[in-house]
């Protein structure tokens, strides 16, 4: 009886047709969707406005981005496959696919992290001997080409420490505000599952009849993984290849 109840206020009718938690969520991620969208708005009018360096083609690492694009893709399989064993009321598959769900996540926030403290400690580089046109290079590696055959050159190279940090330039404020809101997204996201996880050691805490809990994690999982499909595409890849 107790169960028939709780199926019964998993999918209690309504006009529109859906759950009222679920309208709830959805009308969350819209307004998360234009809060991104105003992020994303923002970096891109303030784009090439910044009077010195660091600059996107100064210090992204596209091929490690794209790693770590790829581990939070898989965790939009692995969370559609938790709630498919879920469904099945497959207990222990639920958790194996919903605990690397989670760890995929932490995967990439310390992606995020590594990329932070590599930007912020970036050391900059000019051989000397391959400096042909000093207008290709970028801005800080202009000033820095302008001091080979000085007293700065050592054995051809000049070298400088310019790290990126919100305070640096436009780049460095609107790039951190946008991809650190993401990062405090994907990690609420990380506790969020954590804790469906270990309350299905409870019983009756998560089960199939209670299915709605897990899907509104879902919807939510899924969001902010097509957000950083987003943020990727326009912010990384526009700005190391401006023809993309």
């Amino acid at each position: 009886m107790a169960q028939a109840t709780a199926h019964h206020d998993e999918h209690e009718p309504t006009t529109t047709g859906l759950n009222h938690r679920k309208m709830l969520m959805w009308a969350f991620l819209g307004s998360d969707c234009m809060f991104f969208g105003s992020l994303i708005a923002t970096y891109l009018v303030y784009k090439n406005r910044s009077i010195a360096g660091p600059l996107p083609v100064d210090v992204f690492d596209i091929p490690v981005t794209t790693v770590s694009t790829f581990v939070l893709l898989m965790s939009s399989m692995s969370m559609v496959l938790a709630y498919a064993a879920l469904r099945r009321n497959s207990m222990k598959a639920f958790r194996i696919w919903l605990a690397s769900t989670c760890m995929l996540g932490a995967t990439f926030i310390a992606f995020q992290v590594y990329e932070f403290y590599t930007f912020v400690n970036y050391e900059h580089k000019v051989y000397c001997a391959e400096v042909v046109d000093i207008s290709e290079l970028s801005p800080v590696k202009q000033q820095l080409a302008m001091k080979c055959g000085t007293e700065a050159e050592h054995n051809g190279v000049v070298e400088e420490v310019v790290g990126l940090t919100p305070k640096t330039n436009l780049f460095g404020s609107t790039f951190y505000t946008l991809t650190g809101f993401h990062g405090a997204h994907v990690t609420l996201g990380i506790v969020w599952l954590l804790s469906l996880f270990f309350l299905s050691f409870k019983k009756g805490m998560v089960t199939p009849e209670r299915d709605l809990d897990l899907d509104l994690a879902a919807l939510y999982w899924h969001f902010v993984d097509v957000v950083w499909i987003v943020i990727f595409t326009v912010v990384y890849l526009f700005g190391v290849f401006p023809g993309f």
